[in-house]
């Protein structure tokens, strides 16, 4: 138990440190709320381990169960801010993270003064009653105001790892719930005087009653909660760099059909001078610029390109599938080509390549040259005499 639950509190607070202290400046938005989040479920985690709960009670009689719940309900309020700052307008949710932390900060105080006043009256049952209320009723209140903006937002964002962030964070607060309706049940069997439930059972297990409504399903919804918020933060560096790797490879990719067509028309080779000195390295940015230039070669060859030898390649290959039209565009390209350094017009024009006229974006247009370039360079053999390529195996 002492291992479980102090592990978990130094992972949350170095998670916390990191979201709060190495996430450079300027702080993207949700920064402190987040990292209040962290800090709040570290110590929410740290008071469920015996040995913590041992040594502040030594100090404090019973203080440990204080701290864990105003630890939840600073968490709480945390993951609302998170919340409200990442969907809503500054103005509007300013306006909201305000009112929480005033109803924050009263649960706190009232929570506190009850604990006390328990304290002194040798733990009165009605100061506990009401303690229990007031911590009910916030933490119900939070944790159905997030779930509902947790599953609205899950609803509508394009961006999986935040659709499968908010649902994670949505089934955290289904365990948090079963949490609050337990803490229900002990306010209620209190107040009618059942007594159903032990007031200071320990935990030995997780998943003995009443531990596992107690501890399991609050720590549950912890790590669901925390897992869900930081998956999209740690989804997407991995994403970026799966992006700039295949920014890299397509950029070299293309470099033989690049190499053709700039050595063939160097005035396609966009000057240096046009663009920001820091974007040079930039793998976007150099990717963007070859697709640009290839096209416009390809443009600029449009009087050379034969119909003649489009339709010879779609006998030679299978033009309905995507990989043989790359390969009948590569042919006409390179026919094309070998054209235009003779300087000899087609006689009747070959249509542009239907493929290429319904890509719509960088990265459609990227793929579809891709597949030209590698057929330019694997499938579609040397240009024979009358400007014919000849297919490789031919």
């Amino acid at each position: 138990m002492n291992a479980l639950f102090l592990g978990m509190t130094c992972l949350l607070a170095a998670a916390a440190g990191y979201w709060v202290l190495g996430r450079g400046t300027p702080r993207p938005t949700g920064t402190w709320a987040m990292g209040a989040l962290l800090g709040s479920f570290a110590l929410g985690f740290a008071s469920y381990a015996p040995l913590f709960e041992n040594a502040v009670e030594a100090v404090v009689p019973h203080v440990a169960r204080l701290l864990s719940n105003c630890a939840s309900l600073a968490a709480a309020t945390a993951v609302l801010a998170v919340s409200f700052q990442l969907n809503l307008e500054p103005a509007e949710a300013q306006r909201r993270i305000r009112l929480r932390l005033v109803l924050f900060v009263t649960s706190a105080f009232g929570m506190t003064a009850l604990f006390t006043y328990g304290q002194m009256t040798h733990r009165s049952p009605q100061a506990y009653a009401l303690y229990l209320l007031m911590f009910i009723s916030y933490l119900g209140f939070a944790i159905v105001d997030f779930l509902l903006q947790a599953v609205r937002q899950s609803k509508s964002t394009r961006r999986s790892s935040v659709r499968i962030g908010l649902r994670m964070a949505a089934a955290g607060c289904a365990f948090a719930l079963v949490y609050a309706v337990y803490k229900l049940t002990v306010l209620l069997s209190l107040g009618l005087g059942f007594h159903l439930i032990p007031d200071h059972s320990e935990c030995s297990s997780l998943f003995a009653a009443p531990c596992v409504f107690s501890v399991t399903s609050p720590a549950l919804a912890v790590l669901l909660i925390c897992l869900g918020l930081t998956l999209p933060a740690v989804v997407y560096p991995v994403s970026q760099a799966r992006r700039r790797r295949w920014e890299v490879q397509s950029f070299e990719a293309l470099g033989s059909l690049w190499q053709d067509l700039s050595a063939a028309m160097p005035e396609i080779v966009l000057s240096s001078a046009d663009f920001a000195e820091d974007a040079s390295n930039d793998s976007d940015f150099l990717l963007q610029r070859r697709v640009i230039e290839i096209s416009d070669g390809i443009l600029a060859l449009r009087p050379y390109r034969c119909r003649g030898v489009q339709e010879m390649a779609k006998g030679a290959f299978d033009a309905g599938t995507e990989e043989g039209a790359a390969a009948v565009e590569a042919a006409v390209v390179k026919a094309a080509l070998a054209a235009s350094k003779t300087g000899r017009f087609a006689d009747e024009v070959a249509l542009p390549s239907a493929e290429a006229a319904s890509r719509k974006d960088l990265r459609a247009d990227t793929e579809w040259l891709l597949l030209v370039a590698d057929a330019y360079a694997h499938r579609v053999g040397r240009v024979a005499d009358g400007g014919r390529p000849e297919r490789v195996g031919a």
